[in-house]
């Protein structure tokens, strides 16, 4: 077989659209959660009281509001072992999200694989949310969610289904 009938049998195939749009959406989960590991460890040995009224007076909130209270209660909680938790948890899930969306963009098994795993992994969690409490946000979630765990599950098995393609080994031409 010749090198110019071997690149016609082996048309490249049309990227999938929405596999680069979940990816996309990988990879900006990956920098959000990114941000959010650096958030924490930045807050480590300050008072978060402070850091977040000084936040509110520079978003000129009312210090009386009952959100800005709300938050500043709810603050007192986090001490340096739990911020040092958040970071590493966000950085862990920042890292497996990069690798969801780099899998995902490069159209490969193993992250198709990863995505619908890790997807399916989390809709009991947000079910039991919206039973919990019933948002739009929460249901939008999950149909989101649901949504690309379905079209991914199609995808991975329509792959399985595929005849493998192996490239034929090239002709040696014998050294003159």
């Amino acid at each position: 077989m010749t090198q110019a009938s071997a690149q016609a049998a082996v048309k490249p195939q049309p990227r999938n659209k929405l596999l680069i749009l979940i990816a996309a959406y990988k990879l900006l989960q990956a920098l959000l959660f990114a941000a959010v590991g650096f958030g924490a460890l930045r807050l480590l040995h300050k008072d978060i009281g402070d850091v977040l009224s000084d936040l509110a007076a520079a978003m000129r909130f009312n210090p009386e509001s009952h959100l800005v209270n709300f938050i500043l209660d709810k603050a007192s909680v986090l001490d340096d072992p739990l911020l040092r938790r958040i970071g590493v948890v966000a950085f862990c899930y920042s890292a497996l999200s990069l690798a969801e969306g780099i899998g995902l963009y490069l159209e490969k098994t193993w992250g198709e694989v990863l995505t619908l795993l890790i997807t399916a992994s989390f809709l009991p969690f947000e079910i039991f949310e919206i039973i919990q409490k019933l948002t739009w946000l929460r249901v939008s979630l999950l149909v989101i969610n649901l949504l690309v765990f379905l079209y991914l599950l199609k995808v991975v098995a329509s792959r399985k289904n595929e005849p493998i393609v192996e490239a034929e080994p090239k002709e040696e031409t014998p050294a003159e």
